[in-house]
């Protein structure tokens, strides 16, 4: 609790990034609560492993199954009933925090990613579906999803922006939230109560590039580059929270839109368990960690402010990569093609895991 605490006097919120149906019954969700934990993120690569690992979920299935529930819809109600329980548990922290934290996201279908009337409509059904305060819906920031984001907000709901990996998708992300407010304002309505997160995504990006910087021969920058993407992003979050259009919309009462580190468990074992956790402590973040990640963090983690860096060291840094050869704005853009994919895929799996369970749960007289 006290390290948890420490960070937030520092201006940072740690989020967890897992559901699944006996965490949130078995009271280890509440004891992570209690601790300090302040939201949660999940996503279908997360939903898949919950509902095709054990039996958590069986005799729910087996339930709606005989309501005649089946495939997609039978996972969103599975899906739905974690989440509005997620909700439910961080209700006292989004009411007592004023709406800065407490909340829970639940994402669009990976197959809209690059459909944005379509992720519009999806995002107004699920926030009617969950009817929750504390929910905030995830848009992929592909170009689709940054024209559906304006809208999403403009109806008034709370927006994590997912799959963001470079200063380009952040900005323009930062700017469909501005948007988004300045819709409202124009409809006479007000803005607070109204939150957003930006996640961008880390430690992907030093997966990627280790095994070319150690072909070009520059080991020495491998584990680097993802910090120094995130630090490059966190200076233009700073730069866009002191720009006239922002300091325009925070005299109407809008909610500053924090940067949210994702994908921070290590994936090196070289690296520290908790290195895109301790590098990344600044004001305005949350960093959502996986379970694993976070247990080593309490145990041997950092709680020393981070950021800024100095912006000539990541400046330097991403700069080495030209020199190198290696193109960091098409590494970039490939890693959230692949994110997109690799949700896709775990959506497929999904649902092929709940037919499965679905046909094995149905009665013998039934099939």
């Amino acid at each position: 609790m006290k390290k948890m605490a420490e960070l937030l006097a520092r201006g940072q919120s740690i989020w967890i990034d897992y559901i699944e149906r006996e965490f949130i019954t078995g009271g280890r969700l509440a004891g992570l609560i209690g601790a300090g934990v302040r939201g949660l993120t999940s996503n279908p690569a997360i939903f898949q492993k919950a509902i095709s690992a054990g039996k958590a979920y069986d005799a729910e299935i087996a339930a709606l199954s005989a309501r005649g529930l089946t495939g997609e819809p039978l996972y969103e109600a599975l899906a739905i009933a974690d989440i509005r329980a997620a909700a439910d548990a961080f209700r006292p922290l989004y009411e007592s925090s004023a709406g800065m934290d407490g909340y829970v996201s639940l994402e669009v279908s990976p197959a809209l990613a690059h459909e944005a009337e379509k992720t519009i409509l999806e995002a107004k059904r699920l926030a009617a579906a969950v009817e929750r305060p504390n929910l905030m819906i995830k848009i992929p920031a592909t170009p689709a999803g940054i024209i559906a984001i304006p809208e999403v907000v403009a109806a008034g709901i709370s927006v994590n922006a997912t799959l963001i990996f470079n200063t380009r998708h952040y900005r323009q992300v930062a700017e469909a939230w501005f948007t988004g407010l300045e819709m409202l304002l124009a409809q006479g309505r007000s803005l607070p109560g109204l939150s957003s997160v930006a996640s961008f995504f880390v430690s992907r990006l030093d997966t990627k590039l280790d095994p070319l910087l150690a072909a070009r021969g520059f080991a020495q920058w491998q584990g680097k580059m993802a910090v120094a993407n995130a630090a490059a992003t966190y200076d233009l979050f700073l730069e866009l929270h002191r720009s006239p259009r922002w300091q325009r919309l925070a005299e109407k009462g809008a909610r500053m839109q924090r940067l949210l580190w994702a994908s921070t468990g290590t994936k090196n074992p070289r690296y520290s368990e908790t290195l895109y956790v301790d590098d990344l402590i600044g004001t305005g973040t949350v960093n959502t960690i996986p379970p694993a990640t976070l247990q080593a963090w309490l145990d041997h983690g950092r709680t020393a402010a981070a950021l800024p860096v100095n912006p000539a060291l990541s400046s330097a840094a991403l700069s080495a990569l030209a020199e190198m050869g290696i193109d960091l704005d098409g590494a970039t853009e490939e890693l959230q093609q692949d994110g997109v994919a690799a949700f896709a895929g775990s959506f497929a799996a999904m649902l092929a895991s709940v037919a499965e369970k679905e046909k094995s749960l149905r009665p013998a007289h039934s099939s």
